[in-house]
This record gives structure tokens, sequence and C-alpha cells, in this order.
């Protein structure tokens, strides 16, 4: 992940660097498969891992010896708080978060197409790979398109991805 995190911002703060490895920290201990299957079983486990994931996090990052503010902001950033504000709804200590709130995003959308995709691809129907991989683009900014463009993909990966931006 941290590969991705400088290939997209060159001096990312510090708490973006923690929030880039904390933000599946002990992921597999909820498996997926806990929840149920369909979309709002997806969403709950993706809702409840955020602010579980964030809760550690804090928790660490106060034992580490950063300030209660400094560990809320790393875990406002797990829980992808800010995520697409614009600049004229928010402050700009608001915008700062939600600029690394993306980052956070496009980064593990891009380990998601250069780690898991080729394998994950494998256990769906064609057509709900596609609507995966619009979904996913849509959550990145631009920066990450380009990176993610910059994939080596295997054959049939690189089509499903050109399948999907064609809409």
């Amino acid at each position: 992940m941290t590969s991705y995190l400088y290939k997209h911002t060159q001096s990312p703060s510090e708490r973006l660097q923690l929030a880039v490895r904390a933000q599946h920290l002990r992921r597999w201990e909820v498996p997926r498969s806990t929840y149920p299957a369909g979309k709002i079983g997806y969403y709950s486990w993706r809702t409840f891992l955020a602010k579980r994931q964030a809760e550690m996090v804090v928790a660490m990052c106060r034992e580490g010896g950063y300030t209660d503010e400094e560990a809320g902001e790393v875990g406002a950033l797990v829980r992808k708080e800010g995520l697409k504000k614009r600049a004229t709804t928010a402050t700009d200590a608001d915008q700062s978060l939600g600029d690394e709130t993306q980052v956070l995003e496009d980064v593990a959308c891009l380990v998601f197409l250069d780690d898991q995709f080729e394998g994950f691809e494998k256990g769906y129907e064609e057509e709900k790979v596609i609507s995966i991989l619009q979904k996913t683009w849509a959550k990145m900014s631009q920066r990450g398109h380009e990176l993610a463009l910059q994939i080596d993909m295997s054959d049939r990966a690189k089509g499903l991805v050109e399948r999907a931006l064609q809409g």
C-alpha cells in the first residue's frame, strides 16, 4: 500500500501514512462471511470495519505518544471522513482532511486493482465485475486514474477495465 501512497503523493503527512497502514489492520479477524450476503451486508461490514479500524489506530497512536487530536485525525482518515468534500463547503482543515481521505481511497483502490483484482474477478459474472470496476473508478481522483492505467495487468483484466471505462 505504501508504494502507491508515495507514487500518488510525494510528501504524505504522517497522519496519512499511519492511516494507510492502519485501514486494514487485523481486518482478517472480521471476515466478510460474518455478515449477510448482498449490498446491505457488505455495507454493514464495511461500516463496522471502518469504525473498528479507526478505534484501534486511535488507541495505538495514543499509546505511541500522539496527542488526542493527532490520533483523532488518523482515526477520521481511516473512517474516510471528509471524502469528496468541496472547497466551497469545507473549512481549510476539513478540505485538507478530505484531500488526504481521497488519497487514502485512491491507494486502497490501486491496491485492489494491482494485487487483488485478477483473483477477485474470477469469482463473479463478467457484468458484475464491470459494475464493480465502474464503482471503483468513480471513487478515485484523476491522479488515482492515472496511476491505475499504469498497472501491469493480464490481457483479460485489462480488457475488463477497458470495458468498464467505456461504460
